[in-house]
């Protein structure tokens, strides 16, 4: 990839603006063709959203959006809107045992509208705050009780696959184990055990940076310092790992490149949250020191793979292994080609990954190393730059999506396919969407000096973990 280092976000203010003035038609656009009640949409099929049925990870992607909507610009509708469709439709998200999407779902939800209150951007009513409270401290902890212990004694978040199943998605996810740690709410189990949410949410991140992320350190024959692995499997007999695997990529030894960038943001977001947590909070995990180092070696990693295995422009390929890539010469050497013959790009991994690059690079700036935080910080420019443009950024008002080329599921072939054309692109993702207005939310805010955003706001005032 190929960092434009002269980039600022204030330069991006146009394109962002541009990018929530056609998100705004898109929203109103979907809420007529997908009411209350209907199948959450998942991705566009020739420009209109569509449902697939696999799990409902997306409809908080769909209300979330609306918040965001009115958190970059004001528009009071788009928050009456997210606030009555979030409290008519998603408490059974709350209370879904079946899954690991609650961050997806309600941090998305009612994590951005609590959020907004403790920010001061809505007025602060104590029964509405209690309402999402109440939600994000029970969602945190059901999440927490999909678990399956390792033989090593600790554990780790399983996937709706089953309990031999670690996603690496999940780590993004985990938001919802940290709001409702910084609530101060607990999981509890037999004999009224007090099993603590910061603790399965180390203990589950610890694991995903074990055995989901490559260090280049000899692990097996493909083991690339900071590729990932979309699953990793374990013997639910005695919690031994036994492989690694993949649902949604090429294979289990590439890497499918929206799962390396879940990683890439949940990590550095996770860093951000632990600057919340006492210290003798984390002495039980190996303290401090010890965490804070694992979390950070997983997200050099991951985001250094990105840029080294993305084309020049900052958007990559749905999977670094995939097989027609070799079709395409030197294709890291020139900028992605959404229209190729070969393989489809996945702009919604650029969207996800662009905020690990910048969060990352926040974080190593705060922590003294300004060169390489520039460095990871400008490179997430670049990828906004690109993704907020064409031909990605979608301004045609009869097209639903609002970023696209975006790839759902490959290798079921879930995805459409133009007529006349051979691989996937044109179309878009509601995760794609809602993190590429995140990722403008995000630099809206750093531009115009605003209060830096995080999915916990300013939540040194609450109780519980937080300090």
């Amino acid at each position: 990839m190929r960092i434009d280092e002269a980039l600022t976000p204030a330069a991006l203010l146009p394109k962002i603006e541009k990018l929530w003035e056609a998100s705004a038609h898109k929203i109103d656009s979907i809420e007529k063709t997908s009411p209350p009640g209907s199948p959450s949409p998942v991705f566009t099929v020739e420009g209109r959203y569509t449902a697939r049925g696999w799990t409902e990870w997306t409809q908080g992607f769909q209300y979330g959006s609306a918040v965001l909507q009115f958190d970059a610009t004001g528009d009071q509708r788009f928050l009456d809107s997210a606030r009555e469709s979030t409290v008519a439709l998603m408490a059974s998200h709350v209370s879904h045992i079946g899954v690991h999407d609650h961050g997806f779902n309600n941090v998305s939800t009612y994590g951005n509208l609590w959020r907004l209150m403790a920010e001061g951007r809505i007025p602060h009513d104590p029964r509405e705050r209690d309402f999402y409270e109440l939600a994000l401290k029970l969602t945190g902890a059901v999440q927490a009780a999909r678990w399956r212990d390792t033989i090593d004694g600790t554990g780790y978040i399983y996937s709706f696959n089953g309990p031999q199943s670690l996603f690496v998605d999940t780590i993004r996810s985990c938001r919802a184990l940290s709001v409702s740690h910084l609530l101060g709410h607990v999981l509890m189990g037999e004999r009224d055990e007090r099993i603590s949410l910061l603790g399965r949410l180390i203990e589950h991140a610890v694991n995903t940076a074990r055995w989901n992320v490559f260090y280049g350190e000899g692990r097996d024959s493909y083991d690339v310092r900071g590729r990932t692995a979309h699953e990793s499997v374990f013997n639910t007999n005695d919690g031994s790992f036994r492989c690694p695997s993949s649902q949604q990529g090429y294979s289990p030894f590439s890497t499918w490149t929206r799962g390396l960038a879940w990683a890439m943001v949940g990590f550095p977001e996770q860093l951000e949250f632990l600057a919340l947590v006492d210290d003798a909070e984390l002495e039980p995990y190996g303290g401090r020191g010890q965490v804070e180092q694992i979390f950070l070696k997983a997200a050099l990693a991951t985001c250094d793979f990105y840029l080294e295995n993305t084309p020049v422009d900052g958007i990559p390929y749905w999977d670094t292994g995939a097989p027609g890539l070799v079709h395409l010469g030197d294709y890291l050497a020139v900028p992605a080609d959404p229209y190729n013959a070969h393989e489809p790009v996945d702009s919604s991994a650029a969207a996800i990954g662009a905020q690990g690059l910048l969060r990352l690079g926040r974080y190593l700036t705060g922590a003294g190393r300004e060169a390489e935080g520039q460095r990871y910080w400008q490179a997430g420019l670049t990828v906004a730059d690109t993704l907020f443009g064409e031909p990605y950024l979608s301004t045609d008002p009869d097209h639903q999506g609002l970023i696209l080329h975006s790839v759902y599921h490959r290798p079921n072939g879930w995805d459409h396919v133009p007529a006349g054309q051979r691989v996937p692109n044109g179309e878009s993702s509601m995760w794609g969407d809602y993190h590429a207005r995140e990722l403008a939310l995000y630099l809206q805010r750093v531009a115009r000096d605003e209060p830096y955003y995080t999915f916990f706001g300013p939540a040194g005032a609450t109780t519980g973990g937080a300090r």
